[in-house]
Formats: structure tokens, sequence, C-alpha cells
């Protein structure tokens, strides 16, 4: 059971980190940067730190006692990812919540696997590392047949006169999605962060906490930063107060939840794995959300009337769902 208790952690984070972007389409009536700065609040500030406070008491003097480069990485990656972060809320109203994951997951996916793999030491001497490598090849393809079907789908609603502005959102997609995979480079490279949690009794499931609280800070400078200045460029802080608020407040605070359950989770599992986690654990998480997310696409109307798609769409489910299987049996070895 022990060896499987880190893939059921990361099954269930996939469930979250694909859940979370239903919200974004309940944002109305409050404007962008203020939903935002809500639900950043509650992903990246609140949440991870009464979660990490809970289960690791000294974790200040674990931050303090912690190398200064480990900090400073994690950090930096953080606030780098943090762009990313709002490019990812920015192109879901351009393209949909299907086509977004698609092109974003994708790329964080195979990027941010691969980067700690050449981090890491003796990574390349992993007896799995060929079945780790075919996974992530296999995820990427599943990703990339998916957002295929996400483009053809598109294409037939631009040709019945529902058109968006798909470019604009593509490249917006690309770029988060780039940007999107240094969370995990963050992750993997704060770990000296939850070494040092061991090193003070904490068990190696919920060390992985003390080096998210360093990642998402950083994160959280980049987004709430690009909010603010927005709400003040714009003049939109009364839009706190607008009437009827009451469902977009809660969407804004339930899908921070989600997310931060997604990747506290995934990093529970992810340390179980050992060093060698981040490798495997990452291109799991995004490929299996991606799958949660085409399902809530799917409920919320997003592939009505477009049969042909939604059959490719299929197909590169089964893609991912095979490279899931893969990557989990990589870690038998």
């Amino acid at each position: 059971m022990e060896i499987f208790l880190p893939f059921i952690l990361i099954i269930l984070a996939s469930f979250f980190q694909g859940s979370f972007g239903v919200g974004m389409k309940y944002m109305s009536p409050l404007r962008w940067e203020a939903w935002w700065l809500i639900h950043v609040t509650t992903a990246m500030i609140i949440f991870p730190f009464l979660w990490a406070f809970l289960v690791i008491p000294s974790l200040w003097d674990i931050i303090l006692n912690t190398p200064k480069p480990a900090i400073f990485l994690g950090f930096i990656f953080g606030f780098l990812w943090g762009i990313g972060g709002i490019l990812f809320g920015v192109s879901v109203p351009y393209i949909g919540l299907s086509l977004t994951y698609g092109i974003v997951m994708g790329l964080a996916a195979s990027v941010g696997s691969l980067i700690p793999l050449f981090q890491a030491d003796n990574s390349f001497s992993e007896p799995g590392l060929p079945f780790i490598l075919i996974g992530i090849l296999v995820m990427v393809i599943g990703v990339a047949i998916t957002a295929k079907a996400g483009l053809n789908r598109d294409a037939l609603l631009i040709k019945n006169g529902n058109s968006s502005n798909i470019t604009k959102g593509i490249i917006i997609a690309i770029s988060c999605g780039l940007l999107s995979a240094l969370l995990n480079v963050g992750f993997a490279n704060a770990s000296p962060v939850a070494k040092m949690a061991e090193s003070y009794g904490v068990i190696t499931r919920n060390s992985s906490l003390a080096a998210w609280v360093v990642v998402l800070f950083g994160g959280y400078v980049m987004n709430a930063g690009y909010a603010i200045f927005l709400l003040t460029k714009n003049k939109s802080w009364n839009s706190f107060l607008l009437p009827s608020s009451r469902s977009a407040y809660f969407w804004s605070i339930i899908s921070g939840i989600s997310w931060f359950a997604a990747l506290g989770i995934y990093g529970q599992g992810s340390a179980m794995i050992g060093d060698i986690g981040p490798v495997i654990g990452w291109p799991m998480l995004l490929g299996l959300s991606l799958i949660i997310s085409n399902i809530w696409a799917y409920r919320s109307g997003e592939w009505n009337g477009v049969k042909r798609p939604f059959q490719v769409l299929l197909i590169g489910l089964l893609f991912l769902i095979i490279a899931s299987i893969i990557l989990g049996y990589s870690n038998v070895f």
C-alpha cells in the first residue's frame, strides 16, 4: 500500500488542480483584478500558511536556518511563475478553459519535469529513467492532441459565427505554459527547506509545505502586485463593494482553496517518492488535471455541437491516462 500512496495523493491533487479554474467563470460582477486579488491571497498566503503552521509549528525557525541560496531561488522562481499565473487568468476568457489547460499543461508538464531531472544528482542513473522519459513524451503527445481538439472546436465555432480572439489567447497561453513550468522548478530548488524541516522532526509527507511557503510567497508578490496595480490604474477598488458580489467572493475563495489543495497534496506525494518526485509527479499532476478540467468543460457546454473535435479530445485524454500509468510504473524500479 505504501508504494501506491504517493500516486493516490497525486491523483487526488489532480482533481483539485483540474477543478479550480471553474470558479473563473463566475467573476461577475467583480472586476478581474478584484477577483484575482481575493483568489491569490487565499491560494498563496492564507491557506498555505495556515496549513503549514498547523503541521510545522517551527516553520519560521526552519526558514531562517535554511541556506539563503535555496530561499532566494525558491522565491525568484515563484515570482517568475507568478507572471504565468496572471497570464492563465487572462487567457481563459479568450480561448476557454479546456484549450487554455491543454496548452499550458503541455508546456508546464514537459519543461517543468525536465529541468528538475537535469538538476537532480545522479538522476540519469535512475533504473526507471527510460520509463520516465517515455511517460513524459506520451504525456506531451496527449496534451498536443488535446490542444488540437480545442483548436478544431474553436475553428467550428468561428465558422458558426461564435468567434473569439483565439490567436491572442493562444499566444498568452503559450507564454503562460513556459512560465508555469517554473513553479515545479522553484519547488525542486527549494527542497533544502523541506530537508531542513525533516531535520526538525517533520514527517516527509508534510515537509514539502515549508518549501511551498517560500515559493508561493514569491508568486504572491507578483500576482498581488499586478492586481493592486490594475485596481489603482482602473480606479476599480469600488468593485469590492458592488451589490450581488457574494457569489463571486465565494467562487474566488473556493478556487483559491482548491488551487493550493492541489499543490499541497501533490507536494506530499512528490516528497514520498523521493528526489525524483518532481520529475515523476509533476507531469502526472498536470496530465490528470487536464482530464478533470475537460470533464468540467464538457459539463459547462464548451464541447456542445462539436462532435468530431470531441472525439479527438477523447483520444488525447487516453494518451494522458497511458502516460500517467507509465510514469507511475517508473517508480517501481
